[in-house]
């Protein structure tokens, strides 16, 4: 493995880092609608585990309202079972086919449980980060204990993994302070 694949594996990983983090963000409901939001519940469909979006189509009515259209005539029931049942805290009424889940409003003390929850994530996604360079500089130290690179090589590589990093971890930092901004939005 050269110093080349090394630089080029973490940058993918840490690439990946990011888009894992911006999902699990995602996730964290805030006061307004996400279609999103309902992406992580899974509904009976035949005896196997879907998730609703592919059982039924999920848009948004309004601001604070989503709605579900199953495709199907008896699957209105299941879906709204599994929306009531997750941990997400909505509450699904049925109007026919249609399904509205309408969007309750945050408390203030849910507000900041949100922001401890959002601050938590950002905090794995920068172990996360730091636990590839630790593996990369690893690698490193491998290839010049084995003497396939000089000590200047090793050490010019070990400051860009140390700037690909500052980066990343920037990045998760930036995505961490526009979601609280979002949550604490009023």
């Amino acid at each position: 493995m050269s110093i080349a694949d090394i630089k080029k594996t973490a940058e993918t990983k840490m690439a990946k880092t990011i888009e894992a983090f911006k999902g699990e963000l995602q996730k964290i409901r805030t006061g307004r609608a996400h279609p999103g939001i309902l992406d992580q519940v899974h509904v009976d469909y035949y005896g196997s585990m879907v998730p609703i979006s592919q059982v039924a189509n999920v848009t948004l009515l309004d601001a604070r309202t989503i709605s579900v259209q199953p495709w199907e005539k008896g699957m209105g029931p299941k879906i709204e079972k599994a929306i009531r049942e997750s941990d997400l805290g909505l509450n699904p009424s049925s109007q026919g086919d249609l399904l509205r889940v309408p969007m309750p409003a945050l408390t203030e003390e849910r507000r900041k449980d949100l922001t401890k929850v959002v601050r938590h994530a950002g905090e794995d996604a920068r172990i996360a980060t730091r636990n590839l360079r630790r593996d990369a500089n690893e690698h490193l130290k491998k290839l010049l204990k084995d003497k396939e690179i000089s000590e200047d090589d090793e050490r010019r590589a070990l400051e860009q993994l140390q700037r690909l990093t500052d980066g990343t971890i920037a990045e998760i930092d930036r995505l961490v302070s526009g979601k609280e901004a979002e949550i604490l939005a009023v």
